[in-house]
């Protein structure tokens, strides 16, 4: 399977947009895909972190899968965000993933129920065996409070357990190790960096690719990096980060809010901002940003020229 989806490339993992029923909003989720695939993207990540996952009911998450599916229209590959708590739940999202069309999922390790890496490889191994679909290792511990290390990693891709990572560990060394170790197993893994921030020095490292949730916000830098990044011209690669990370500040501008409210919080306030959706609702209990935070971020918006 690894063989066969060799995924490269800008992979924006997409913000969900809901209307104030906590509904999918589809005209505004069919602006900001459409813009992100007319920037040239080379692949859309739904469910991920940053499309509310982990607040989905499995109603919501079928909206959210079905219709970025339908508006897509097979232009670039899908992955779909698999994630909870076990195996068993993980598998049962991953079925209905590929009823809906997907092309890829993505999976993180086991949580809650704590295990050690007999347990993490168990996991990705069942799910390999249940599934008829292409694999991405997640790795976000700070999320589920286990890591995958590159040397399993890297076993599961020899194996053809998984076609890839998905790395937002923020761990530079094992990811450069993984790089590393992939290219001496003759590449079976794809490897994205989810740190939107670094991607010039990921893409030195060797990484294939970037999912950042940035993209969402200005989609067009980070597709323009990865043809520099193509080019080897590594002075246009770093340039482009630079003035994405300039656009970043949208994050460290607000106060009074943590997480996930300051992340995609500030994701979806810009895109409200710039017209792209026409709410900013959060998913329940988070709260949209409001008054100086709005203002904040409509600042650094301004000052970069997005207003």
């Amino acid at each position: 399977m690894s063989e066969k989806f060799a995924l490269r490339g800008v992979v924006p993992p997409v913000v969900t947009p809901d209307l104030p029923d906590h509904t999918v909003d589809v005209a505004s989720y069919e602006r900001l895909i459409n813009r992100m695939l007319d920037a040239g993207v080379h692949g859309l990540f739904f469910l991920g972190s940053t499309g509310e996952v982990a607040f989905a009911n499995d109603a919501h998450r079928d909206q959210i899968v079905r219709e970025g599916i339908r508006i897509a229209a097979g232009r670039v590959p899908i992955l779909v965000g698999c994630i909870d708590t076990e195996t068993d739940r993980v598998i049962e999202h991953a079925k209905r993933a590929q009823e809906l069309g997907a092309d890829g999922i993505v999976v993180t390790a086991p949580f809650y129920a704590l295990g050690g890496l007999t347990e993490i490889e168990e996991h990705f191994r069942i799910i390999h065996d249940e599934i008829d679909l292409p694999i991405f290792a997640y790795d976000i511990p700070v999320c589920v409070h286990a890591k995958i290390p590159w040397k399993l990693a890297i076993k599961l891709g020899q194996d053809g357990v998984i076609a890839g990572v998905k790395d937002s560990s923020g761990d530079d060394v094992n990811f450069r190790y993984l790089v590393q170790a992939n290219n001496k197993a003759g590449h079976p893994l794809s490897l994205l960096t989810g740190h939107e921030i670094v991607v010039d020095g990921a893409y030195l490292s060797g990484a294939d690719g970037s999912v950042p949730g940035l993209a969402n916000v200005i989609p067009e830098p980070y597709v323009q990096q990865w043809d520099a990044f193509q080019a080897g011209d590594w002075a246009r690669v770093k340039e482009l980060q630079d003035q994405i990370n300039e656009v970043s500040h949208i994050f460290d501008v607000t106060s009074g809010v943590v997480g996930y409210a300051g992340g995609v919080g500030a994701f979806k306030t810009a895109l409200n901002l710039m017209g792209i959706i026409d709410h900013d609702t959060m998913p329940r209990p988070v709260r949209s940003l409001e008054g100086a935070n709005r203002e904040a971020i409509a600042q650094v918006l301004k000052d970069n020229g997005l207003l």
